[in-house]
């Protein structure tokens, strides 16, 4: 497994990452994404950590807690061989101060998070999205406290536009706090909106990519193609409005390109779709989840070997779209505005 620094810190991260959402299936949202107990996260974890994964990424929100819960039990013994990311800002109760980056909520979100892991500290703590009502101020200085306790320590964030993400820079940097080592995004063959603008600034600012999502939400795991209906087990089925949107002729398109590649390859298509992501500047992780021991075997083997030039190429004619404006107009003078990739 290959370490990576993460952004402009000396932490090192495994291109692979763990991604512990499906554990615990404690609602009907994340039931579509899996239902993965103890016992069975026991034995995952035991398959990250042999194929050299040392970053398991999970969520106070995921499953109401539960997620956190199991993953903790399933690093007991095992914990200082691993880095745990966890994350907050999405509601965790109906009172008007359970949800967002208020030093009120992350203060509650951060023990109750160190809680149910069962341990002493966050080795990457995120904000799971950005909060316009809080001044960023208070969540940084926030954020800031927890590492010189520490209970954190480095913070990330999820979710940011741009300027959400450049303006929290700038804060930390004129007061000297913490800064936003890296940034969790989706980006993948049908959804490259992050090299438009966040990939560049991750780039100039030392802000590490981490990828979530990176099979399209589901979509590109093989089984769907043209003139197929959706296969019987799917999350899609539950989960498609509320991931990101993706016309069908561009999914077909792609996946016609990954179908050229596997035959090149040898390699399936899941597994071609995460080595695109690991060869693109900034990412320093890709997040893998699985419903099934095997599917993340499957998954692990994405790393230890690279795509051709001409295969990513291949993929990246087939997956490319117009970008918005401004980016179409900044594109017009490639000499002064290079393209990221």
């Amino acid at each position: 497994m290959e370490y990576r620094l993460l952004g402009r810190s000396g932490l090192k991260v495994s291109a692979l990452s763990f991604g512990a959402a499906t554990f615990g299936g404690g609602n009907e949202f994340f039931r579509a994404w899996g239902e993965t107990q103890v016992d069975e996260a026991r034995r995952m974890v035991d398959l990250c950590l042999d194929a050299g994964v040392n970053l398991f990424d999970v969520a106070n929100g995921y499953s109401d807690g539960l997620a956190e819960e199991i993953l903790g039990k399933a690093l007991k013994g095992k914990r200082h061989q691993t880095l745990i990311s966890t994350k907050a800002f999405f509601p965790m109760g109906a009172g008007p101060n359970d949800v967002g980056s208020s030093r009120l909520h992350l203060l509650e979100q951060c023990d109750a998070s160190l809680k149910r892991l069962g341990t002493d500290h966050i080795d990457i703590y995120h904000m799971h999205g950005f909060d316009a009502l809080t001044p960023v101020e208070e969540t940084l200085d926030t954020l800031n406290t927890l590492v010189h306790q520490g209970k954190v320590r480095y913070i990330a964030c999820s979710n940011f536009s741009g300027w959400h993400l450049m303006k929290s820079l700038a804060v930390s940097a004129r007061h000297g706090w913490a800064r936003y080592v890296a940034h969790q995004v989706y980006y993948s063959l049908v959804g490259r909106e992050y090299e438009w603008e966040l990939m560049p600034l991750g780039l100039d600012q030392g802000v590490a990519g981490l990828v979530w999502s990176p099979l399209g939400w589901g979509r590109l795991t093989g089984k769907i193609r043209r003139g197929r209906p959706l296969p019987e087990v799917s999350r899609l089925h539950k989960t498609a409005e509320s991931g990101p949107p993706v016309a069908d002729e561009h999914l077909y398109r792609v996946v016609d390109a990954l179908d050229e590649v596997a035959k090149e390859t040898g390699k399936s298509v899941p597994q071609i779709a995460l080595n695109w992501l690991l060869q693109r500047p900034s990412v320093s992780s890709v997040i893998v989840g699985a419903r099934t021991e095997e599917q993340l075997k499957q998954n692990l083997e994405a790393a230890n070997w690279n795509l051709t030039a001409e295969q990513v190429a291949k993929l990246d004619a087939a997956s490319e779209v117009t970008p918005i404006y401004p980016y179409w107009h900044q594109r017009i003078v490639k000499q002064r505005n290079p393209p990221p990739v």
